[in-house]
């Protein structure tokens, strides 16, 4: 058996048919902004949320016990609840495109599109507190979704993600196993540290091929003051500016039921690259996507594609954490953002 790979964009839209877009909101004042993914229409969903401070909207509609099992769009942004809102231009702008759950089966105009959100909170980073995503923005970040690659780093629901007192972002990672495909795409705003003691990346411990080959190791003394700031700082990351979102995808056919449990894996990723996770302050979620375009797996397999899972976005934060550029908004009010690169590396 060869050993995985992962896809050749190495991103959530190795998953055929699932598209991504960005609207990113770093003028002056801002640093926020909203990630969209669009799958194909009858795919299957599910999520299971684990931290202590989630905001997220239609979460109740993916339970394996409820009457809707479609999704249109799932949307990840910044804004904490005031960037639900995001959802709002989703749902018009996949209304517009003739998507959504049908109410009338004599009226095929009358649908409702299901469209679940989940936020993370960076309210004030750019400067003001007022600023967050708006249904433009969501409706912005649908019309311009591709299934080319996906930008990472402070893009998207990314842009004013922290994690562990560095620069967060949004990252991707995809994987082929056997006849399926599964892609992740998270948003890290983490409480937790994605560091392990020395200061290198947890995640890249679950690299595939050479995908990390290239990360540079960390300088001791960085490292070392880098934990000295972190504990200094803890006060300030338990004000409940945190969260990790993301979305898991596969080409697989899975019930609702599967979904979920898909779901509650990939949970597992977060911890092997952030450490810790599903704390009180954070409000860590995680969407899965089937679109049904492949067999269902077997039962063995299934097992495998749920670790597999986990892997993605685990190997997803280490991209995000890669890609994430040091920022300074102090100037206009908002928060000095270092990159884990620039931290560690460099510093």
């Amino acid at each position: 058996m060869n050993a995985p790979q992962p896809g050749p964009l190495n991103a959530l839209t190795d998953v055929a048919g699932i598209r991504v877009g960005h609207v990113t909101r770093d003028e002056p004042g801002w640093l926020t902004g909203v990630t969209v993914v669009v799958p194909p229409s009858g795919t299957v969903g599910g999520v299971d949320v684990r931290g202590g401070a989630p905001g997220t909207r239609e979460t109740d509609l993916l339970d394996p016990t409820r009457l809707v099992d479609c999704v249109d769009a799932v949307v990840l942004s910044g804004g904490s609840a005031f960037g639900l809102a995001t959802a709002d231009g989703v749902m018009q702008a996949s209304y517009a495109a003739g998507l959504g759950w049908p109410t009338n089966p004599e009226s095929p105009a009358e649908v409702v599109p299901i469209v679940p959100a989940a936020v993370v909170l960076d309210l004030g980073r750019g400067g003001s507190f007022a600023h967050a995503p708006t249904a433009d923005d969501g409706h912005r970040a649908y019309g311009s979704a591709t299934d080319g690659p996906v930008p990472q780093g402070n893009v998207g629901g990314g842009t004013g993600a922290r994690a562990g007192g560095l620069k967060g972002g949004v990252g991707t990672a995809s994987i082929r196993i056997g006849e399926h495909t599964v892609g992740a795409l998270v948003v890290v705003n983490a409480m937790g540290s994605p560091c392990a003691p020395d200061g290198s990346l947890y995640a890249v411990r679950s690299g595939l091929a050479d995908e990390f080959a290239s990360v540079p190791p960390p300088n001791p003394a960085a490292a070392q003051a880098y934990w000295e700031a972190l504990a200094a700082a803890e006060a300030e990351l338990r004000a409940g500016m945190a969260t990790t979102i993301g979305v898991v995808a596969t080409d697989a056919t899975l019930t609702k039921a599967q979904c979920r449990k898909l779901a509650e894996v990939s949970h597992d990723g977060l911890a092997r690259a952030l450490n810790p996770v599903h704390t009180a302050y954070d409000g860590d979620t995680i969407f899965t996507l089937a679109t049904g375009e492949r067999d269902a797996p077997g039962d063995l397999d299934l097992v495998h594609l749920q670790a597999a899972a986990a892997d993605c976005v685990a190997r997803a934060i280490g991209h995000a954490m890669l890609a994430a550029e040091s920022v300074d908004r102090t100037a206009n009010g908002g928060a000095a953002l270092t990159s884990w690169r620039d931290a560690m590396v460099e510093g």
